[in-house]
């Protein structure tokens, strides 16, 4: 068998997340079901991030073991024939036989697109966080800043997180305005479960005047859910992907990341 890695867009507004599961309606499953569609077996696929309920992806990136030859443009338009419109394959690559999405990830990016403004969005609704106070970009860049490096997240993760050792490395958070709307980017290791969405929830209250830049620091420290804001909505949340060793020539990029603010 070839081992095969896929890039993945979806909406993930209809969902109950990335992975299968009973009774619920998953990309996982819409992604197999397709997949096993156009090569006439049954196929499994096993990604590079779960994502949660409503989490949109950009380059979810998912590894398969082909049981049928098959150019990686027709596996692209095969299976999106059978998919619904709101996931849609975006590359394939044959990758080595003992390459992992998940394991030989050397880092995870997400994105939270938010809208600033008096009243909810609608034509957006799903796709953006929303705020109705007005944000300071500098304390948010400074409270952002204390996060960055190695550190215990265990204030920014969910109760439900069955990650090993809350301990993560955060690369970098770097925040800008386009218009009403508003771009955080997360680089980390790993990420724990809601992690992205409470940190946003902290930085918020930090760029509305709520908390102080340094409120941060001490939410860190505490090492305990309830020092940190209640977890923000996942609306606006994106995974952006996983990146992997440049020799393995796998794409970082989608054409909906130049799409949104």
């Amino acid at each position: 068998m070839r081992r095969l890695a896929l890039g993945i867009a979806y909406r993930g507004t209809a969902y109950q997340g990335w992975q299968r599961q009973a009774g619920g309606r998953t990309v996982q499953e819409q992604v197999e079901r397709a997949l096993s569609a156009f090569v006439g077996a049954p196929v499994v696929t096993v990604c590079a991030g779960r994502t949660d309920a409503g989490v949109h992806a950009f380059n979810q990136v998912v590894h398969l073991d082909s049981p049928v030859e098959r150019e990686p443009f027709s596996w692209l338009r095969g299976t999106n024939r059978h998919l619904p419109a709101d996931i849609a394959l975006q590359w394939c690559r044959p990758v080595p036989a003992d390459f992992h999405a998940r394991f030989h990830a050397r880092g995870r990016r997400y994105r939270f697109v938010l809208l600033e403004a008096p009243l909810r969005p609608a034509l957006e609704a799903g796709q953006v966080g929303w705020t109705f106070r007005p944000l300071e970009a500098q304390p948010m860049r400074e409270a952002a800043a204390l996060l960055v490096g190695e550190h215990d997240f265990s204030s920014f993760r969910s109760s439900e997180c069955q990650a090993r050792s809350p301990v993560k490395t955060m690369r970098s958070i770097t925040l800008d305005r386009r218009g009403a709307y508003w771009r955080f980017d997360f680089d980390g290791s790993a990420f724990l479960h809601h992690m992205v969405r409470n940190i946003m929830a902290c930085l918020l209250a930090v760029g509305s005047g709520r908390q102080r830049p340094g409120w941060l620091a001490e939410v860190l420290a505490a090492r305990d859910r309830d020092a940190a804001a209640p977890t923000f909505p996942a609306d606006g949340l994106y995974f952006a992907g996983p990146y992997y060793d440049a020799r393995l020539n796998l794409p970082e990029h989608t054409p909906a990341m130049d799409w949104l603010p």
